[in-house]
């Protein structure tokens, strides 16, 4: 009878063969995943919009195939939809029996929003697709930047205004900003409803601003200002009795309007974590990990505060967790900048800023608009485990 031995250093080199094997699956983010079923009589297009397109915007393409910028603009059948489940995704459905004058979409084609302008390039070039696609299928394309990404705000040290001027963060959403302004026994201040657009943009300590000059003739009256989407649905009230003896600068939503400090506002690198520092550590820093992505912040024991900011009377220490890294979850760790104590704070994602209370063992999330904590928080953050030891 024949007799088998086995050999420990095959077994090791087949252990070896399968980890390198596992090692080289390929990883597809959610981006990168189809959102639209495919059409046997079409040609689908799924396109990954720049970072700052809103949900709401109007796209579409324009190329040769359809008869250019203008002749797509407003046609329907040109526009493109948002995926439903991604908020970076939009597709199109094109028919071939809908081109024009014999071409397709070889000839080239960009693509156009109608509040940030047409496609650019990383370089700030001409954009073009050229590809070759036949009905039943789906093609990937990327566009990389927006027109308004490259245009520069007027130089605050060089604009003059015609008298005092309505400054005016703008996060509305609207496609157009109007300003209407009436006063008690007094001419509309901007003619009749709507108002009129933005005098121009400035940007101020990085923030930019749309503003309105009120004119140099009105200084010392009194106007009742209501902003509207250029008088299509959507209005709110804003300063009331307002005096046109200084410069106002707001921040706007679709909603209501917010007086702010334009030198007290902080410019963030992506969202922030704020904390409350109540540990009486001499230096507090934050670590972070995630699951098979790199430490946000370095290596243990972190980094300490980007800056310290006053809300609402509350003292906090703020750490900027980069443009790049939102969308991403990570798990928080708060310590004393390795001088021997620390605890597991929260796993965070990084799809809008947090506030904790921290003392020397432990940390809540806090609402900045009700510090005293007489509210329920924004949302509840799911404690997750350490399995590190990160103490020497």
């Amino acid at each position: 009878m024949k007799k088998y031995i086995c050999n420990p250093l095959w077994l090791l080199l087949l252990f070896v063969a399968f980890i390198s094997s596992c090692d080289k699956e390929e990883i597809v983010f959610d981006h990168e995943l189809p959102q639209f079923e495919l059409r046997s009589d079409a040609i689908l297009l799924e396109v990954i919009m720049p970072q700052g397109t809103g949900a709401d915007e109007i796209i579409y393409i324009a190329g040769d195939f359809n008869g250019g910028q203008d002749a797509a603009s407003g046609d329907l059948k040109w526009q493109m939809e948002k995926a439903a489940n991604n908020d970076v995704k939009w597709g199109i459905y094109l028919y071939p029996e809908d081109f024009v004058n014999g071409k397709t979409l070889a000839d080239g084609f960009y693509f156009v929003s109608k509040t940030q302008g047409i496609e650019r390039t990383l370089q700030n070039g001409d954009a073009l697709h050229q590809i070759s696609a036949k009905v039943g299928t789906r093609t990937d394309i990327t566009v990389t930047r927006w027109n308004a990404y490259f245009e520069e705000p007027e130089d605050p040290s060089e604009v003059t205004h015609d008298g005092y001027a309505v400054f005016v963060m703008d996060n509305t959403g609207w496609d157009a900003l109007t300003l209407y302004a009436w006063g008690n026994d007094l001419p509309e201040l901007f003619g009749g409803w709507p108002g009129i657009s933005p005098t121009g943009s400035v940007e101020i300590k990085g923030i930019t601003y749309k503003y309105f000059d009120t004119g140099e003739a009105n200084k010392g009256l009194v106007y009742n200002l209501i902003f509207n989407d250029n008088g299509v649905g959507s209005q709110f009230d804003g300063p009331q009795n307002f005096t046109l003896d200084r410069d106002i600068y707001l921040e706007i939503t679709e909603s209501g309007w917010t007086e702010i400090d334009p030198d007290a506002v902080v410019i963030h690198d992506g969202y922030a974590i704020f904390i409350e520092d109540q540990s009486g550590w001499a230096e507090t820093t934050i670590y972070a990990w995630g699951n098979d992505i790199p430490e946000l912040f370095g290596n243990w024991p972190g980094i300490l505060p980007t800056g310290s900011v006053e809300i609402k009377g509350v003292t906090y220490n703020y750490y900027d967790t980069g443009e790049a890294n939102k969308g991403l979850t990570y798990n928080l760790i708060m310590n004393n900048n390795n001088g021997g104590s620390q605890f597991d704070l929260a796993a965070v994602t990084l799809d809008r800023d947090y506030y904790f209370r921290i003392t020397d063992i432990a940390g809540e999330e806090t609402d900045p608009d009700n510090p005293d904590g007489d509210s329920e928080p924004e949302s509840e953050v799911t404690f997750v485990s350490n399995q590190n030891n990160y103490l020497k």
